[in-house]
């Protein structure tokens, strides 16, 4: 999981020069070094956390406004996508992998508990609030899924060539102007600085214990994005490279984290408070399990090309 967190963060930082560079223009390894520094001073800032925390609710909401005006006006092929979600002229596992990693997958399967618990919102009396936020988080993701793809698909069977370094950005741009571009970045740098401290803290968490100072955290924390800052700046591969790179490796360490929920699930209930789970959802849970398991191993080839 700390591994997986590790390279999802060396994405994430990627996330944020890709933000500056449609924003100003940006060097995006230049962009993802200056973000890290203000990652750490808003880590290390619980006021400067709360209010970043408000702003992107806020800018999510415009970022799927934006996304369903760009999905509308490039005139998207709606009925040919619909066909190829029921009759997929070409299945690519790699692709498919990539989507479920960047969603749920490495340490995205622990960090919206380890939220919850930060907020104090635990224990069988709050099972109700805790799914409906969960239910309700995928569901946003889901449906910004589609509409960012359908933005895209409308862009490119327009006729528009994207630019390789920041296809996104380019799409974007195309659509809805300068003003569009501008808009993009200062959503896509938002959203992406706070999943560097997000993926940070996660996976710093599994590192540490309740014998832990707070000061001994901290420091872990900075250090994690420090380092995954360095490794980002050194690595040679573009940005968004390696931020598809990101999204399919937490894909294939999925089904570990997935084994644990499983195995507490269905075998630690006295963990939970002695709450039992409904049958029919730990059914579902192992077929989703074994989808991730199979999705991985198809995956696995065309990932190391990357």
């Amino acid at each position: 999981m700390v591994v997986g967190g590790l390279v999802f963060n060396i994405g994430n930082t990627g996330g944020t020069g890709l933000g500056l560079n449609a924003l100003f223009g940006l060097d995006a390894k230049i962009g993802g070094a200056i973000s890290a520094v203000v990652a750490i001073a808003i880590f290390l800032s619980k006021r400067a956390g709360v209010a970043l925390d408000r702003i992107v609710v806020v800018l999510g909401g415009l970022m799927i406004l934006m996304t369903l005006y760009v999905a509308i006006v490039s005139h998207p092929p709606v009925g040919d996508a619909l066909r190829n979600v029921v009759l997929p002229g070409k299945v690519d596992f790699l692709v498919i992998t990539t989507l479920i990693g960047g969603t749920v997958g490495g340490y995205i399967t622990c960090a919206g508990a380890h939220r919850l618990l930060d907020s104090g919102l635990t224990g069988p009396e709050h099972v109700r609030a805790i799914s409906r936020s969960s239910v309700i988080g995928i569901l946003v993701t889901g449906v910004m899924r589609v509409l960012l793809f359908l933005a895209v698909l409308g862009v490119v069977t327009g006729g528009v060539a994207l630019a390789a370094d920041n296809p996104a950005a380019s799409a974007f741009r195309s659509a809805a102007g300068e003003v569009g571009l501008r808009v993009f970045g200062i959503i896509l740098w938002a959203a992406s600085i706070t999943s560097v401290i997000g993926a940070a803290s996660t996976s710093v968490s599994f590192l540490t214990s309740d014998a832990t100072s707070p000061r001994r955290r901290n420091l872990y924390t900075v250090a994690f994005i420090a380092v995954t800052t360095v490794v980002y700046v050194l690595v040679g591969a573009a940005p968004v490279t390696l931020l598809v790179f990101a999204g399919a490796f937490n894909g294939l360490i999925l089904p570990i984290g997935f084994t644990v929920v499983l195995w507490v699930a269905w075998r630690r209930r006295d963990l939970l408070g002695g709450y039992r789970y409904p049958a029919w959802l730990l059914g579902i849970g192992v077929l989703a399990w074994l989808l991730t398991l199979y999705l991985g191993y198809q995956s696995l080839g065309e990932l190391t090309a990357l």
